[in-house]
């Protein structure tokens, strides 16, 4: 991985896309962006994350967070990846209360995980989140456009608050989010 993509200020400012492995959809369902919102709140509580901005994708997370002491961003940042994958890997497991097939998407994260010696046998997301620190205001308003506007260049709706899996309705003042946010 390059020098571009690493976090080399553990108290930074970043811009993060968290990616299912193949860009599966797993996120049009609510029980599986429920475990990751799940997960983002205990880091905030427990770990020290800072949220300043997120959207919800069909198959990809964009966040804008930072590390207030507790741990390093890079550090919470493993652990709420590991976290939400064994999480969402139960929910896809075969039971009796599924009535759809998920084997598709758990075959392809068994296969990933199989062939990439950073896992054991499974792998929910790509191993990359892409960190870009964020040290201008230009920085940050651009990512900030980037995320709220990603559901509306998407075509799922028109404006960015109508996006429900987004801080954009936090920011435009409409309604609060799912995630509490620190404010840019």
């Amino acid at each position: 991985m390059s020098r571009k993509y690493k976090i080399h200020n553990p108290f930074g400012l970043y811009f993060v896309t968290f990616t299912v492995i193949d860009w599966i959809d797993v996120f049009i369902r609510d029980e599986y962006r429920a475990v990751v919102i799940s997960s983002i709140k205990y880091c905030q509580r427990n770990k020290g994350l800072e949220v300043y901005a997120y959207c919800f994708m069909t198959s990809h997370i964009h966040l804008i967070i930072a590390a207030k002491g507790v741990l390093p961003l890079e550090g919470i940042i493993r652990d709420l990846k590991a976290f939400t994958s064994r999480h969402i890997r139960k929910l896809l497991e075969p039971n009796e209360q599924v009535f759809e097939s998920r084997e598709w998407m758990l075959q392809r994260m068994y296969y990933k995980g199989k062939y990439n010696i950073n896992n054991i046998d499974f792998q929910f997301w790509q191993q990359h989140s892409h960190p870009i620190e964020l040290i201008s205001n230009e920085m940050v308003d651009q990512k900030l456009d980037y995320i709220h506007f990603n559901p509306v260049k998407a075509g799922f709706v028109d404006v960015p608050e109508a996006w429900t899996y987004s801080s954009a309705r936090d920011y435009a003042g409409t309604s609060k989010g799912l995630i509490d946010l620190v404010y840019l």
